[in-house]
């Protein structure tokens, strides 16, 4: 078990929490979740020590093993990346490189004899005879091949690192595992791998994660960073929205009947108490007034953007027309693809990290050639573009709100531009940052106000939820769903895919699927397939 004890966390005199008191019990899973910037990447910092609180303490349960997913990317690049995994199980990785120290020797002394003697059996005791398979069931889960394993960790590109971590902190099978943004870089048959492997799990897990369908999926609780206090909610994140709900309705029910009956005693003490034979009566509800609590709402430090996607001009009935495109670097990520993308058509593109989804995005809205073939758009088409590395839009010397102007109409006020910042959570001189020190959030939400104020009739996202909080990515899912006309998407969020796309479009080293229908009846087709094999 851990838990914590009034923790008090303050950056000067800003308070990001305080006098915290949470138990994360064993055989519970928990989602810790809260806006960006409430402090919840910082309260784990301090459940592994990284962070000393400003007031209170971190208890852990005696002989309890505690492991955390790093962040440190570059911590093992002269590692293997099999070794990498070995080192989350720091006793058996000395055990390992005793022995293979000890057998690399063409000669030994005698105390180096008399401990050959005795290292296989700690070895295999500690596991030695089985890491090898069970650190390769890791990595092949999370999408690596064995012919990676000895590669030097070098070789990865930052997603994959983190995969390696990730990799690192389940072999060392911990009684707590701490777990900061655990499917940044996984593609969805990872994501779900994972989740089967968590709910297996049976020590205490602590997750922070924006993906909705994990915290489904994975959470027996969460744990709500918000009001400065963590409050704790059972059941997965779809019960944690409607218990909130449910209990500031309770509470502002509670406040009106508090408030008719001040407003009754008000008005019975006004009336009153200036008549002798009704003073005492008067007296009485003055002190029942005095007693009456209204609860007040703390400010809640969820706030979420206001998202409309309106078409400036009318989209025709032909949008987007390929014929045998392909795609091909050193080598070829697919090829002999035709499709016709019609007016209503919600498009999601699936697969796995790597196998050209991004690619075939960017030929089929034109930001990329397609080695062989041709894409043909219709005349009424106009593109809001939503890029995966933002970098390739913003100038990360200019301004915010600078920057924005440049996509916007001739006469534009800058106090226009400061309503559509606005209204994506860009208060104040939030506008006036250069867009290079902006948080990942911050330029995603930059772009997003790029696209509505530009007015595009055909929709095209790559990886759009990759920053954003929840509050953010429900803003932008339910915007999405209002929009009508076609939209293009690249995602491995689950729930976005499912509640949005229409029509998937699955790369595999077979081909491209294309199949018109949901995420869900997808699924269901290949479960169907492969029960009939």
């Amino acid at each position: 078990m851990i838990s914590t004890s009034n923790i008090t966390m303050r950056f000067g005199k800003t308070a990001l929490f305080e006098d915290v008191s949470v138990k994360f019990v064993p055989g519970n899973r928990y989602g810790l979740i809260g806006a960006n910037g409430s402090g919840k990447s910082t309260f784990m910092k301090i459940l592994t020590g990284q962070l000393t609180p400003s007031d209170g303490e971190v208890a852990i349960g005696n002989e309890c093993s505690l492991g955390y997913l790093r962040q440190d990317h570059s911590a093992f690049d002269d590692y293997r990346i099999i070794d990498t995994v070995y080192t989350g199980n720091p006793a058996l990785w000395k055990l390992h490189c005793e022995r293979e120290d000890l057998y690399s020797k063409d000669e030994l002394t005698d105390e180096e004899n008399d401990r050959c003697g005795h290292i296989e059996d700690e070895f295999g005791e500690a596991g030695g005879y089985t890491m090898e398979a069970e650190a390769a069931t890791l990595l092949v889960g999370l999408g690596f091949t064995t012919d990676l394993f000895d590669q030097k960790m070098t070789v990865l590109q930052g997603g994959f690192k983190l995969r390696v971590l990730l990799a690192q902190v389940l072999f060392g099978q911990p009684d707590i595992l701490l777990l900061d943004e655990p499917t940044n870089h996984l593609d969805m048959e990872s994501i779900e791998w994972l989740v089967e492997l968590l709910k297996r799990y049976t020590g205490t897990v602590l997750t922070i994660s924006h993906d909705r369908f994990f915290l489904n999926q994975v959470c027996t609780h969460i744990a709500d960073l918000d009001f400065h206090e963590i409050r704790m909610f059972p059941g997965n994140y779809d019960d944690f929205t409607i218990a909130s709900l449910e209990a500031r309705e309770l509470q502002e029910k509670a406040n009106r009947k508090v408030e008719k009956q001040a407003h009754e005693l008000k008005a019975f003490i006004s009336r009153f108490s200036s008549n002798a034979s009704k003073a005492k009566q008067a007296t009485s509800r003055k002190k029942t007034l005095d007693k009456l609590d209204i609860k007040k709402f703390k400010a809640s430090s969820r706030v979420s953007p206001f998202i409309r996607f309106n078409p400036k001009t009318r989209l025709g009935d032909r949008v987007i027309e390929a014929k045998a495109i392909s795609k091909t670097y050193d080598e070829q990520l697919f090829g002999d693809f035709s499709c016709t993308i019609g007016p209503e058509e919600r498009v999601a593109i699936i697969g796995k990290n790597g196998i050209g989804k991004t690619s075939l995005l960017n030929i089929l809205c034109g930001q990329l050639e397609s080695t062989t073939g041709q894409v043909k758009f219709g005349e009424t088409v106009q593109m809001g573009l939503f890029p995966q590395d933002t970098s390739d839009l913003l100038d990360p010397n200019a301004r915010a709100l600078d920057w924005l102007g440049r996509f916007s109409e001739s006469g534009t006020t800058e106090v226009e531009l400061r309503s559509f910042m606005g209204r994506m959570l860009f208060r104040g001189d939030d506008a006036l940052k250069k867009t290079g020190v902006l948080s990942g959030g911050e330029k995603a939400r930059l772009i997003l106000s790029k696209m509505t104020m530009e007015g595009g009739n055909v929709l095209v996202l790559d990886e759009p939820t990759n920053h954003l909080d929840l509050e953010s990515i429900e803003a932008l899912n339910f915007a999405l769903s209002l929009f009508k006309n076609t939209m293009l998407f690249v995602s491995h969020d689950h729930r976005f895919i499912a509640t949005l796309a229409t029509r998937i479009f699955e790369i595999t080293e077979d081909g491209i699927v294309d199949y018109p229908g949901t995420l869900d009846d997808y699924e269901a087709m290949k479960k169907s397939r492969k029960k009939g094999k």
